[in-house]
């Protein structure tokens, strides 16, 4: 196996993903439709860990379970990633994109320190 030096940098961990995929000939099974369901199942599985904590347990993690919580995100972070791969969506842009969007939904003078969906107070199309 290569090795493709760990980095903080997303372009990077990107081209080390998919070294890695290229490296198994694994291209062939990462449909878009085959990433979703695999990136659904880790994000079951990172439920899972919370499934009957309390609020208060969930915010404070014993190490162990911290771990398997970042294993879980992990996982789910990589099929995120190589689904924008695949389709050639750049996720900083569309996460930019949306901020923009989620700002109009949610303006600071009406959402502010309230769960409501924005449609409970605004009824604009966006």
């Amino acid at each position: 196996m290569s090795e493709i030096a760990r980095t903080d940098s997303l372009n990077d961990l990107k081209v080390r993903i998919n070294a890695f995929v290229q490296e198994r000939d694994w291209a062939q099974f990462h449909t878009p439709k085959n990433l979703a369901m695999a990136m659904i199942v880790e994000a079951a599985e990172l439920v899972e860990q919370f499934q009957w904590d309390t609020p208060q347990e969930s915010q404070q993690l014993l190490p162990e379970k911290r771990e398997a919580v970042a294993h879980e995100l992990a996982d789910t972070f990589v099929y995120l990633l190589r689904i924008a791969e695949v389709l050639g969506i750049d996720l900083i842009e569309e996460a930019n994109k949306k901020v923009d969007l989620n700002a109009k939904k949610y303006p600071v003078d009406k959402a502010k320190g309230s769960n409501a969906k924005y449609t409970k107070y605004e009824h604009t199309k966006y």
